[in-house]
């Protein structure tokens, strides 16, 4: 547990602003033909692309831990669990409203034939299910072991994974993929806890043993989670050395696959070591050396804001600039559109007013 009186951990916020930045950058550039493929995103391997999203579950998991546990500190358990409920089902209504549900009807004669029941059915299927009901999701389903030991984290984890594989198993990959979900669709939060409560765990062990102790087992856990994920990747097609992580694969695609569509496994334990040594990285950069970009340090005290933004400047800046567009004209749209949405989020942060649930 981190007194009040504890400094503020600024690798928080750089690594945050870094995989803004990032989001900014792949979310733009991903639709272009000019654009490199690790840029986009396949759902037949991991790219540079599908590495951002994992970012911001650590980032999450990270901030979950430390801001429940003050609020336990400051007004006890009962008011710390309202709070976390409070903003898991914020963010889902958000989102909601931001990705919209399933379905669209012309005429009230359509909607009653379809009935209550069909749209309910369909109204979940597919498009709610992206980043910010994820999060939201996904905090409300750690929220029981989030203030309890390591050993209890890591048993949720464990046990999460293995669920989310014995129903790929059985029906859910085939289902998701017939159904071409976003991000690992409804059952999405069982793997996508597995970043989340990474998270939460590298700031148990900075708040135990501090940061000085942390780079050689932290960069330890990032490889063991990266070659894990990987190895289980080589499960695909009933067992091949599977190609490695940022290249295009040589088989076929199935549960083991690496895939941010489907949420596979072999995916967010790969990326989850990812996000680690990114974070390391901006730990020893940024806490042990003092040194910060402001750009960042701007996205990342913002990130809700920057997200939401972010779409909007994309729809004002992309009707001017077509998918076969020249790589020039691309980079001039994507410096457009980033500028302005650094104005916007750089303007909120000089007026401190800073978008959060």
């Amino acid at each position: 547990m981190i007194p009040p009186h504890k400094p503020r951990l600024e690798s928080l916020d750089q690594f945050r602003g870094y995989t803004v930045a990032g989001m900014f950058l792949v979310n733009f550039l991903g639709g272009f033909a000019a654009i490199h493929p690790l840029l986009k995103h396949h759902n037949t391997f991991c790219s540079y692309a599908d590495t951002i999203m994992p970012q911001f579950f650590f980032a999450v998991g990270f901030a979950l831990r430390l801001a429940f546990l003050r609020h336990v500190e400051k007004a006890g358990n009962l008011v710390a669990y309202r709070q976390a409920l409070l903003r898991g089902f914020g963010l889902i209504l958000v989102g909601v409203v931001i990705y919209h549900l399933d379905g669209k009807f012309a005429s009230w004669e359509e909607f009653s034939k379809e009935g209550l029941g069909g749209v309910l059915s369909t109204a979940w299927r597919r498009s709610p299910f992206q980043a910010l009901v994820h999060i939201g999701v996904t905090s409300l389903w750690v929220l029981p072991v989030i203030a309890l030991s390591a050993r209890a984290q890591f048993l949720w984890l464990a046990g999460s994974l293995g669920l989310h594989i014995l129903l790929s198993a059985t029906w859910w990959h085939e289902w998701l993929r017939a159904n071409r979900v976003i991000d690992g669709g409804a059952l999405g939060f069982l793997t996508w806890t597995v970043p989340v409560l990474a998270g939460s765990l590298t700031y148990m062990y900075l708040d135990t043993h501090g940061r000085i102790k942390a780079y050689q087992p932290f960069l330890k856990a990032a490889v063991a989670s990266m070659v894990t994920g990987y190895a289980l990747s080589c499960l695909t097609s009933g067992g091949v050395l599977a190609a490695p992580p940022f290249f295009a694969p040589w088989h076929g695609r199935d549960m083991w696959t690496m895939s941010q569509q489907a949420g596979s496994a072999s995916y967010l334990i790969f990326a989850t070591g990812f996000s680690l040594g990114v974070y390391t990285f901006f730990l020893w950069w940024s806490d042990a050396h003092g040194r910060q970009l402001s750009l960042f340090r701007t996205l990342g005290v913002n990130a809700l804001a920057g997200y939401i933004l972010h779409m909007m400047v994309d729809d004002a800046i992309k009707p001017f600039a077509p998918k076969d567009s020249p790589l020039l004209w691309v980079l001039f749209a994507f410096s457009s559109y980033f500028a302005i949405t650094w104005l916007f989020l750089r303007s909120l942060e000089r007026n401190k007013v800073f978008i959060r649930l």
